[in-house]
């Protein structure tokens, strides 16, 4: 395996390499979006924002998307200036869509149609128009990148 070293390598960065291929024989395993290119792990926060977003009143729901946002923060590269208006306006106007099926509705009140909306927003053009605007390097993987 080449290792590329760069003047930012720190202790904890070897740590980790250490720990994940320790971890490969191990019972554990770990989230694949180290693995993923930027433009993949970009769509996919914007996913988990949108689920979050959409059961922030279920607390645990909200809590595990908002812990997976946190998380692929750490493993994509973006526009931080930019994004967070651009995600929360992308998100925000795919759940203000009011969503109807008169075949549900009688039987469930109040159905939403949340996740819905956030699986439309993830396969929507204006997603993808976004990634490619704000992804930096976006074939690019964290763990090729960082290790």
């Amino acid at each position: 395996m080449n290792i590329i070293w760069r003047g930012g390598l720190t202790v904890s960065a070897l740590a980790l390499y250490l720990s994940v291929c320790h971890a490969q024989n191990s019972q554990f395993s770990f989230p694949g979006a180290g693995a993923r290119p930027h433009a993949q792990n970009y769509k996919d926060m914007i996913l988990a924002t949108c689920v979050a977003n959409a059961y922030q009143n279920d607390k645990s729901a909200a809590i595990d998307a908002g812990s997976s946002v946190s998380a692929l923060r750490d493993w994509t590269e973006y526009d931080l200036e930019r994004a967070p208006d651009a995600i929360k306006s992308l998100v925000d106007s795919y759940l203000a869509r009011n969503y109807h099926n008169p075949l549900v509705e009688p039987e469930i009140k109040d159905v939403r149609f949340d996740f819905l909306k956030c699986l439309d927003l993830y396969h929507s053009s204006e997603l993808d128009e976004q990634t490619k605007d704000l992804v930096i390097n976006p074939g690019h993987k964290y763990r090729k990148d960082n290790l």
